[in-house]
Parts: structure tokens; C-alpha cells; sequence
């Protein structure tokens, strides 16, 4: 490793982990069933108690299964910037959960618009597409970010 490039890191304070959280929105759910494993970018809303993943429920789609069949989910958010070269990320990992429907109706549109980005749509016709939301409730939250 004489020659490879290389950049120190260290862990973020629970403050700072938070902080991340709240401000980011986006990031990577992992997802397994068995051996089989599936990921996907998801947007999501962090309370700084509640962490909640928007997810679209159509008849093709493979997310809804591997969530219903995912022991331990782990979820990935990062920033990483080219021109400095500095970049976080922070790993939750825990149990997700279709919120139950008196909840999820709970979220109006008005409401879903407030806490999250603009859905994006592939090919499918947006009256064809169901949103459902999940939690994923942490039993672990660890976060590194590079030393300056």
C-alpha cells in the first residue's frame, strides 16, 4: 500500500449522525430474500424518531417481496464530493415494517409532497402506481466521514 492513495476516516457523534439523517433524504435500502439479495435508491423521511421509506406497490415490482421476506434490512446513505475528495456515509440496519393502514392513511398527498421529493416514475401510468410507506426501526446506526 506504499504507492495506493488513501484517505483517513473516523466514526460521526450521534449528533452528528442525526444531522445527516435529517438533512439527506435519499440513500440505498438493501433488501434479502435467502441468498438472494436486492437493492434499490429510495427516498426517505427522518424525524430525527421515525425513519420512513416510501416505496411504489405495483403488480411487477420485486421491493414489496423482498421487503416482506427481509430478516435484517440495511439502509445506506452517503455524500461523497468529487472536487475535495471528503465524503460520509452512515449504515442503518433493522427490522422494516409496512406502516399499518390507519397510518399510512395518516399521510395525505399534501403531507407525502411535504416530507419527500417528487416521485419518480418509470414507464408505469401514475394512477396504476400505489404509494406504501415502511419503517425501518434501527438496531444499529454507525456513520464514518472523512478527516480533513
Amino acid at each position: 500500500m506504499d504507492t495506493v492513495e488513501y484517505t483517513y476516516t473516523t466514526g460521526v457523534s450521534e449528533n452528528e449522525l442525526e444531522e445527516l439523517l435529517v438533512e439527506q433524504g435519499h440513500g440505498t435500502l438493501a433488501l434479502a430474500d435467502g441468498s438472494d439479495a436486492y437493492a434499490i435508491p429510495l427516498n426517505y423521511h427522518y424525524d430525527g424518531s421515525r425513519f420512513v421509506i416510501r416505496m411504489s406497490d405495483e403488480p411487477e415490482s420485486a421491493k414489496i417481496e423482498y421487503a416482506e421476506t427481509t430478516e435484517t434490512a440495511t439502509f445506506v446513505v452517503y455524500e461523497f464530493d468529487e472536487e475535495t475528495m471528503s465524503s460520509w456515509s452512515v449504515v442503518i440496519r433493522g427490522r422494516i415494517d409496512r406502516l399499518p393502514q390507519d397510518e399510512q392513511d395518516e399521510y395525505t398527498d399534501t403531507r407525502l409532497n411535504e416530507l419527500f421529493p417528487p416521485f419518480r416514475l418509470f414507464d408505469e401510468d401514475v394512477s396504476d402506481v400505489e404509494m406504501v410507506l415502511y419503517e425501518l426501526e434501527p438496531i444499529e446506526i454507525t456513520g464514518r466521514r472523512t478527516i480533513e
